[in-house]
């Protein structure tokens, strides 16, 4: 019997090489980023067991697998006749240096900029929730609802009771949410609104298709009412945007939108239904004809493992190259690539005001440490870095140059722009870039500004903490 389990033992040995070494071949035919190459090597070597799971569940690169390929459908019926073309964006009012960031958004996303959309910044949870309920109540054919998160609390049944209420009034009622971040949904709640004829899916639930997949989030949030409204930013449905936590009351940014753009929304959320549903839902009724508003443009782009390209990212780091006076950035987490410091360092080196605002507290204390491990580079560069600490800032908003704002689901960190499912508006409007910047000096004022000087003089046990921290700032 000892003969047999000596065996077996080498055999699961050999096995467990084996597949280790395929693992390692997987990283380096990937031909991704040299250092973090080297530390999955490192610890697939040095961790056994641990160090392959971690691999399997964290470290796969899907984007490069096409792995989401099947999430595309194959038609939709936003129409063209309301975006410009790339002919017409040069002959268009949006300053040449920020066409290229237009045309590099079409061709890495397939953005369309749709032209003359009203547009509506909002930065308080209970205005957000109270115009979104009333939208909601005022649905006549459908509702599209996406979040990562929706909590059973009073924010999440007052929606639920509105959703069960639209979809006997026969209203088309279609929600997705994220299966972990909506972890603690109960069976209850969704049971109530499947009883009432509301269709509703987890995006990347737990199970043999994709449970090597759990890395991979929809951290959208996004809602469109009867083609026409819709609604983007980084809200969830969840209490601390009104009551507060143990933060304190969240610190948002949302937009609310009508007209064209509304059905860039749309393509966004008839996408996802047809991964999490497998129904293509291509009915012209879902693009009605939108009410024309004053000039703009407005660009809805999505990025996440589906997309060839970090489609985000990269229209970040274009539009900061391209700034010219200032960038203000709102983030709950930075953890950003090495491309997007970089960019963020040029932008401060050559003489732009260049001001990051992050919480001062955050609801991930690990998160906050790797953030923290960051400042120095950038300030020695010329950053300015505001610590919020009225609340919790949770805002992901950027404006540059009172020309462009980005508003949407992304933050400035590894995760969002490299694994997260995420949707983010940017709009070429000078009226909506200065409400941002206001936003922003607003909030300054319930800030303490980091200082260089004092920020070199930490504890060096605190630094230590930050670059530990820092390592796990891919999965964080």
């Amino acid at each position: 019997m000892e003969v047999v389990y000596s065996i077996l033992y080498y055999l699961l040995l050999l096995f467990y090489f084996y597949v280790v070494a395929a693992c390692i071949s997987v990283i380096l035919l990937d031909n991704r980023n040299p250092v973090k190459s080297i530390a999955w090597v490192v610890a697939l070597i040095m961790l056994p067991v641990a160090g392959l799971v971690c691999y399997v569940f964290f470290g796969r690169n899907f984007r490069k697998n096409k792995m989401f390929s099947e999430k595309e459908p194959k038609k939709n019926f936003a129409k063209p006749e309301y975006a410009l073309g790339m002919k017409e964006l040069i002959t268009s009012d949006i300053p040449k240096h920020l066409q290229k960031t237009a045309r590099l958004l079409y061709k890495n996303s397939g953005a369309n900029p749709y032209i003359d959309t009203k547009i509506e910044i909002i930065t308080s949870g209970q205005d957000v929730f109270q115009q979104l309920f009333d939208d909601i109540e005022a649905a006549k054919q459908h509702i599209h609802i996406e979040f990562y998160i929706i909590e059973d609390d009073k924010v999440g049944n007052e929606l639920r009771r509105l959703l069960i209420r639209k979809a006997q009034e026969r209203v088309r009622v279609r929600v997705i949410y994220d299966y972990l971040g909506g972890f603690r949904l109960s069976d209850a709640y969704v049971k109530s609104l499947k009883n009432a004829g509301v269709f509703i899916q987890p995006f990347l639930p737990f199970n043999r298709k994709f449970g090597s997949k759990i890395n991979y989030r929809n951290h959208r949030k996004l809602v469109v009412i009867d083609g026409k409204v819709g609604y983007t930013g980084g809200i969830n449905v969840a209490d601390r945007y009104i009551l507060g936590n143990k933060l304190g009351k969240w610190r948002d940014t949302s937009m609310r939108l009508e007209g064209p753009a509304v059905h860039g929304l749309q393509n966004v959320f008839l996408t996802d239904w047809f991964f999490v549903d497998n129904t293509l839902v291509i009915n012209e009724k879902y693009y009605p004809e939108p009410d024309v508003f004053p000039q703009n443009v407005v660009q809805i782009v999505n990025s996440g493992p589906d997309t060839e390209w970090e489609a985000i990212l990269q229209g970040i780091i274009t539009v900061f190259s391209n700034a010219r006076k200032n960038i203000y950035i709102h983030t709950p987490y930075f953890l950003p690539p090495e491309s997007l410091i970089t960019a963020m360092e040029m932008a401060a080196l050559s003489g732009v005001d260049v001001r990051l605002m992050v919480p001062a507290k955050s609801d991930t204390p690990m998160a906050n440490a790797a953030s923290s491990s960051y400042f120095l580079r950038i300030m020695e560069a010329g950053v300015r870095i505001f610590s919020y600490k009225h609340n919790f800032l949770h805002s992901k908003a950027i404006t540059v140059d009172d020309e462009i704002g980005i508003v949407g689901t992304a933050n400035m960190d590894i995760r969002s722009f490299e694994q997260n499912f995420e949707v983010n508006a940017f709009i070429y409007d000078k009226k909506t870039a200065e409400f941002l910047r206001n936003a922003f000096k607003a909030d300054a004022k319930l800030c303490d500004e980091i200082k260089l000087e004092s920020w070199k003089t930490r504890k060096n046990l605190t630094k230590i903490k930050e670059s530990l921290a820092r390592l796990l700032s891919p999965i964080l």
